[in-house]
C-alpha cells in the first residue's frame, strides 16, 4: 500500500482520538500524521492517499483550522489521489446537518480531482439532513461521539478494513 498522509485537528480532543484509532486500527502500514492546524496544501502533494479527517461545527461549518487552509487546497491538483475522509457529528442536537463537514471536504476534494472513497451505509443514525450523504451513502465514516460511542471501535474497524481493498485498488 502506498504511504498514507492522515490529516486532522490535532488540538481537537475527539477528532484527534478517532484520527489515531485510525491509524492504528491500519497497523503497520506507512501513515504520516498531519496536524492540519500547521498543514500547508504542499503537504497535500506529497500523498497519493489521503485521509482526511474534521468535526462539523455550529450549523453544518468545518472547524476554523480547516477553514483557514481551504483557499489554498483549491489550487491543489488530485487527479489520481484517493481521498477517504472521517467526520464527527451529533445527531441529536444537530439532525440538520449532521456531518456536514465531511460532505463539504468531499466537495472540494472531487472538484480538484481526487477519487473520494470510503463510503458507508446511513443506517443506524437518525438524523433529518445531511450533507455527508450522496446516493444514500455517507462520503466516509460518521462518528458520533456524544450518542453512539460504543459504536466507534467497530466502525472505525470495518471502515479500515473497508480502506485497506480501495487504497490499494
Amino acid at each position: 500500500m502506498k504511504k498514507i498522509g492522515l490529516f486532522f485537528g490535532t488540538e481537537t480532543s475527539k477528532t484527534s482520538k478517532i484520527g489515531k484509532k485510525i491509524k492504528e486500527a491500519f497497523g503497520d502500514a506507512d501513515i504520516d500524521i498531519i496536524a492540519i492546524e500547521e498543514a500547508s496544501a504542499e503537504d497535500f502533494e506529497k500523498y497519493d492517499n489521503i485521509i482526511a479527517g474534521a468535526s462539523t461545527w455550529f450549523d453544518g461549518e468545518l472547524p476554523s483550522y480547516w477553514d483557514e487552509l481551504l483557499p489554498d487546497l483549491e489550487s491543489v491538483k488530485m487527479k489520481g489521489k484517493k481521498v477517504a475522509i472521517f467526520g464527527l457529528g451529533d445527531q441529536v442536537k444537530y439532525p440538520d446537518n449532521f456531518a456536514d463537514g465531511i460532505g463539504i471536504l468531499a466537495k472540494l476534494f472531487e472538484t480538484n480531482g481526487a477519487k473520494v472513497v470510503g463510503f458507508t451505509s446511513p443506517e443506524g443514525y437518525k438524523f433529518d439532513h445531511s450533507e455527508a450523504l450522496k446516493d444514500g451513502k455517507f462520503l466516509g465514516l460518521v462518528i458520533d461521539y456524544e450518542n453512539q460511542a460504543s459504536k466507534n471501535e467497530e466502525r472505525i474497524s470495518n471502515w479500515v478494513a473497508q480502506l485497506k481493498q480501495e487504497l490499494n485498488k
